[in-house]
């Protein structure tokens, strides 16, 4: 097997840890929260928590990946993602739970920001589509994974094993990157601690603010959180912009390509996965479906993701990423279009037609997408243009879970809403209709948010993918 395919299995398993712990989670929640004798309020914080550190950290490690070694870095997440599952497992109550989730995000965060630079820097920009391709194969496996996995684990072993099934697939991860993965390129600066401190304060403020508006409502803390944290992001554009060895190179921007990928990211993130969420609180609270048969449903568009990914990624990589993200949005808006018929009585064979059809969509953008974010990244910031755009990524998918919250809570109470979201409790009779009708709402912002990103992508501007390592743009 050739060297650079090892190290793509490694990529693979990186993003497969992540997306299997994410479903895994979510459907052991009933039995953590029984078990640990916690109250839903805290227990939801081990699902927020990971959300939080992945959105504040992913930039500050993309650029510390530049700065002392994409591989080693992404090693060190590995290592830290493990240690932090084998004590999320021996955790003897919520709050200790809470914490060492919070160290699994840490080490997320490192494998995360530095996965795509080190795809830059074994792949070249006309290959990097294929690349990308394998590892979203890698994400819809981990995520079909956790469904089968957590169903079985929790009700035939018990809810500690869903943690200790990463500390195998780790080892094995650290073992195999250890020996294969090397530093190609490392920048000789100095970490710009000035931009780190304001982004990581800022992106704090902006997302303890929205997670504590999801789970108490508007307050004059939360609106006071969040309006400062947006303030203080022009304050870190006006440092990065003066500092010598800036976090992330702004100037970098000026290439329409790469700003117009990450703000479509952005708002794809945004726009989709609050419709998982929907989804999955519809699946629940209106039909009363278990979670792990509510998240079998699902199945189709995790599979179809598995099949067209490095499929769509090699076409990505052939005719460029403008036309494929962008229908693939298009087709995302689709399914959204189908899922807006769903009512009280409708057969969840639509629930299986618009999950495949979205599976099939998110096949098509992210390999694409991703591609030519790195393909316009500078060499000497691959790890930090991968952490921002893995930044916005889950920033916007934060925006999601404080989106469909909100819209829930705003047609039942909140409390009920997060006992809907972990699948706790069934909503029947006249209820269940309104709660449809919030459902509808939200589905109609996700459709405006996906025009959004759609029109991102597509005035992008075309792309010019040979086999140098820094692609020059065509403006029209």
């Amino acid at each position: 097997m050739q060297r650079s395919n090892v190290m793509l299995f490694v990529l693979m398993l990186g993003t497969l840890m992540g997306a299997l712990d994410s479903t895994i989670v979510i459907l052991a929640f009933p039995t953590i929260t029984q078990s640990l004798n916690s109250n839903l309020v805290d227990t939801i914080w081990i699902i927020l928590i990971y959300m939080l550190v992945v959105a504040v950290m992913t930039t500050p490690m993309g650029r510390i990946g530049d700065i002392y070694g994409r591989s080693r870095m992404f090693n060190a997440g590995f290592a830290i993602f493990t240690i932090g599952s084998l004590f999320c497992g021996f955790s003897p109550n919520v709050y200790m739970l809470i914490l060492f989730r919070a160290v699994q995000a840490l080490g997320g965060s490192l494998v995360q920001a530095n996965s795509g630079a080190i795809v830059a820097d074994i792949f070249p920009p006309n290959a990097r589509g294929k690349a990308f391709g394998f590892i979203s194969l890698g994400f819809t496996s981990g995520a079909m994974l956790g469904i089968i996995l957590g169903g079985v684990i929790t009700t035939f072993v018990g809810w500690q094993y869903i943690f200790f099934i990463n500390v195998p697939i780790g080892m094995i991860a650290i073992f195999i990157g250890l020996r294969y993965l090397s530093d190609v390129n490392r920048v000789k600066t100095k970490i710009d601690l000035s931009g780190t401190i304001l982004l990581a304060v800022a992106l704090s403020l902006i997302s303890f603010g929205a997670i504590d508006y999801a789970t108490i409502g508007l307050d004059i803390l939360n609106i006071a959180l969040f309006i400062i944290g947006i303030a203080l992001i022009p304050a870190f554009v006006f440092v990065e912009r003066k500092v010598a060895s800036p976090m992330v190179d702004f100037s970098a921007f000026s290439n329409s390509v790469l700003r117009n990928s990450i703000l479509a990211a952005f708002f794809q993130n945004l726009g989709y996965l609050a419709v998982v969420f929907l989804l999955t609180m519809y699946l629940q609270g209106v039909r009363g479906l278990s979670p792990l048969y509510a998240s079998l449903l699902l199945i189709p568009g995790y599979i179809m993701g598995s099949l067209f990914g490095p499929f769509m990624g090699r076409l990505s990589d052939k005719y460029g990423a403008r036309i494929l993200a962008t229908a693939g949005i298009v087709v995302t808006a689709v399914a959204i279009i189908v899922y807006l018929g769903l009512r009280i009585d409708t057969p969840l064979y639509f629930v299986i037609i618009g999950s495949a059809i979205a599976g099939f969509g998110t096949s098509m953008f992210f390999p694409a997408n991703n591609s030519a974010v790195m393909a316009y990244a500078r060499s000497g910031s691959y790890g930090s243009i991968s952490g921002l755009l893995r930044t916005v990524q889950n920033i916007g998918l934060l925006g999601s879970f404080v989106l469909t919250i909100s819209v829930a809570a705003a047609s039942i109470p909140r409390e009920v809403a997060f006992e809907v979201f972990v699948g706790t409790k069934y909503l029947v009779g006249g209820v269940a209709s309104e709660f449809i009708v919030g459902i509808d709402s939200a589905l109609y912002v996700s459709l405006a948010l996906l025009a959004i990103a759609a029109i991102m992508s597509l005035t992008r501007g075309k792309e010019v993918r040979l086999g140098q390592s820094t692609p020059i743009a065509d403006p029209s």
